[in-house]
């Protein structure tokens, strides 16, 4: 008996020896069987896939220069924010490109590595007025790390109403707000709904979920689209979002004026750091080493002409190496968004 114990234990001592050298063997490996990117849906879905479709190729060769060999590349649009968010910290995405507010709401299970720079924008006022007598907004040579929100009126009657008041000089009511029909996207986009909440809070001692008539999209596209049929009177959007809707608000939203002839911009947030590159801290090939190649791979990507067309889908021209401490400013944005 004793002796068939003591045969178990060397059996039992060599089996966990081999796969602990296989384990270390595999954390040391350079060759990555699949890397899974995902993206949130502020766009059209089916636009991200065509328009990031070359970036498989893209990571691979500029991971393959530092002699890192990955196998397949998979992108994803997630249904929701919070979806891409929950896939970083399960580990089924290995990479997310996340707002600032998503990041923060799942930095237990996910790490931000890059931060997007943006062409700034020919209006960078609080005054919403100064952006409507100054359309339509156009890019500057610029760069910048954040951008703001804006809350823009529509073509209905009572956008019109909304957008009369604010360019006659007059202050909207709650009254006037709560009347209306909202599109907001969801609890962790930052333009979509935390700093809009902030400034509604700010003031009114309200937040978005205090609107009667307020839905959730599942994306711009959406919310744009509601907006020029007149389902929805007031949208939530990035500062840029109108230019990049401008064609498709005649071509399929079935306008027969301009973007910037039929919407106004009725509040204006304050800045926002800009969007992230974040990986997930649950996935087994974010290791220190290649986490240092992904934002080597990101960079150099953004600077060739191919990888400028990818990451446009954003509105990203760049990107600069970021740490958890710099979306501070982020966490006290969504406690707050959180409270109320």
């Amino acid at each position: 008996m004793k002796k068939a114990l003591t045969v178990l234990l060397i059996c039992a001592l060599t089996v966990t020896s081999v796969f602990a050298a296989g384990a270390k063997e595999t954390a040391g490996s350079r060759d990555i069987n699949k890397l899974s990117v995902y993206f949130v849906p502020s766009r059209d879905p089916e636009t991200i896939v065509t328009q990031t479709a070359p970036l498989k190729q893209l990571l691979k060769d500029q991971l393959a220069s530092q002699g890192w060999n990955v196998g397949e590349v998979v992108i994803t649009v997630g249904t929701n924010y919070e979806a891409v968010g929950e896939a970083l910290s399960a580990g089924t995405a290995d990479i997310g490109l996340i707002p600032g507010a998503t990041y923060v709401q799942y930095d237990d299970g996910a790490e931000v590595i890059l931060t997007a720079t943006r062409a700034g924008l020919s209006n960078d006022s609080d005054d919403p007025r100064v952006w409507n007598e100054n359309e339509p907004t156009t890019a500057t040579d610029r760069q910048a790390v954040g951008y703001r929100a804006l809350f823009i009126a529509g073509p209905s009657a009572k956008g019109v109403e909304l957008r009369n008041k604010v360019n006659n000089g007059e202050e909207l009511t709650w009254e006037d707000l709560d009347s209306a029909n909202w599109a907001v996207m969801g609890p962790t986009s930052s333009a979509g709904y935390v700093y809009p909440t902030i400034l509604l809070q700010n003031k009114y001692g309200k937040g978005i979920r205090d609107l009667k008539h307020a839905v959730q999209a599942d994306s711009y596209a959406s919310a744009f689209a509601r907006l020029a049929s007149g389902q929805v009177d007031v949208l939530c959007v990035y500062a840029d979002g109108r230019r990049d809707y401008e064609s498709k608000w005649t071509a399929e939203f079935g306008r027969t004026k301009d973007i910037w002839t039929e919407t106004d911009c009725i509040f204006v947030t304050p800045y926002i750091y800009n969007d992230t590159v974040s990986v997930s801290k649950t996935s087994r090939i974010m290791t220190p080493e290649f986490i240092e190649a992904l934002q080597e791979a990101f960079i150099k990507i953004a600077e060739t002409p191919e990888g400028k067309d990818v990451i446009a889908i954003y509105s990203h021209e760049g990107y600069q190496k970021a740490v958890s401490s710099d979306y501070d400013g982020a966490r006290k944005a969504m406690e707050l968004s959180r409270q109320n």
